[in-house]
C-alpha cells in the first residue's frame, strides 16, 4: 500500500477493525459478483470504493430504463444504448476507482463456466434473481471452500446470509430444496430501492468482514 492508497482509504483505515492490515487485505482481494442488477451494481460500487483490488462482474442482461430506479451503476445513456450490464458496470467501476481491476463478463453463469468465472475469487457475492443460479454458486463455493454471501430483495422484503464453508451452514443446509411454485420477482411484485440498498449493504458488510477478519456488523449494530 502506497501513500496514495493511504490517503484515498484513510477514513476506512482509521476504523480500528480494518486498519492498514485490513486495507492491504482488501487491495489484494478478488471478489466475483454474480449479477449486476439491483444488488450486484451496489456491491460493485461499494467494493470499488472500499478498495477491493479485483472485481469480476458477471451478467448476461442489458440495461433498460426500468432498471434505473434501483440499479446504482447505470445511467440513462446506458439504457438508451442498451449496454450490456457487465460492460456498463466495468466502465463505471473504472471511472470510480482506476486503481483497481474490474472485468465485466457478459455471460450466463453456468456449471460449464463457473470455474472460469468464479474459481479465482476469494469471495462471491450473490446479486442473482433465481434459485437455480444460487444453488450453483452454493455448490461450487462449498466444494472449493470459497466464502459467499446470499442475498435477495423483492417488494418490501429482503434476506441475506453469509456462507463460510466449514464454519457456517450453506444454502442447501437451510433450504435443501428450492421453493416450489412461482416465486415473486421484481417484475411481478415490484421492489423498493431502499430495500435493495439495505440488503446489499449488509451483504457488503459481511464481505468486508470476511475479507479483513473485522467484526463490522457488531460495530454497526452498536452504532444503531
Amino acid at each position: 500500500m502506497d501513500a496514495a492508497d493511504r490517503e484515498r482509504y484513510s477514513r476506512q483505515i482509521l476504523f480500528p477493525e480494518i486498519g492498514e492490515r485490513g486495507q492491504e487485505a482488501l487491495l489484494a482481494a478478488h471478489v466475483a459478483i454474480a449479477g449486476c442488477g439491483a444488488l450486484g451494481s451496489f456491491h460493485a460500487a461499494a467494493l470499488a470504493r472500499a478498495g477491493v483490488g479485483r472485481l469480476t462482474l458477471i451478467d448476461r442482461d442489458y440495461v433498460e430504463v426500468s432498471n434505473l430506479h434501483r440499479q446504482w451503476l447505470f445511467e440513462e445513456a446506458d439504457a438508451a444504448e442498451a449496454m450490456p450490464k457487465a460492460a456498463a458496470a466495468e466502465r463505471r467501476i473504472r471511472a470510480i476507482n482506476s486503481g483497481i481491476r474490474a472485468r465485466g463478463a457478459i455471460a450466463d453463469l453456468t456449471a460449464e463456466n463457473a470455474a472460469e468465472l468464479l474459481g479465482g475469487a476469494d469471495l462471491i457475492l450473490d446479486g442473482t434473481d433465481n434459485f437455480e443460479t444460487r444453488y450453483l454458486i452454493n455448490d461450487f463455493a462449498v466444494k472449493r471452500g470459497i466464502p459467499w454471501v446470499y442475498g435477495a430483495a423483492v417488494a418490501s422484503y429482503g434476506i441475506t446470509m453469509p456462507v463460510v464453508p466449514g464454519r457456517t451452514a450453506c444454502l442447501r443446509c437451510v433450504y435443501p430444496e428450492p421453493p416450489s411454485g412461482a416465486q415473486p420477482t421484481c417484475e411481478t411484485a415490484g421492489v423498493l430501492s431502499v430495500v435493495v440498498s439495505a440488503v446489499a449493504s449488509v451483504q457488503v458488510a459481511d464481505a468486508l468482514k470476511i475479507l479483513t477478519g473485522a467484526d463490522l456488523r457488531a460495530r454497526i449494530t452498536k452504532m444503531d
